[in-house]
């Protein structure tokens, strides 16, 4: 039988919403952007993608 996970433990169920990211091809870095504003968030440090926002085309 399942059970309900433990409350409190910050973590995420789902993909994160209103955000979306894309890959920067003169650096290599995935960027974070606002998608309501189109304004561009935060750039990832190390290669991979963030984890639970959507990719743009």
């Amino acid at each position: 039988m399942a059970t309900n996970p433990p409350t409190g433990d910050n973590a995420r169920k789902g993909a994160v919403r209103q955000r979306s990211q894309t890959l920067n091809p003169k650096n290599n870095k995935w960027i974070k952007r606002n998608t309501n504003t189109g304004q561009f968030m935060d750039q990832k440090a190390d290669n991979k993608p963030f984890k639970g926002v959507r990719k743009e085309k």
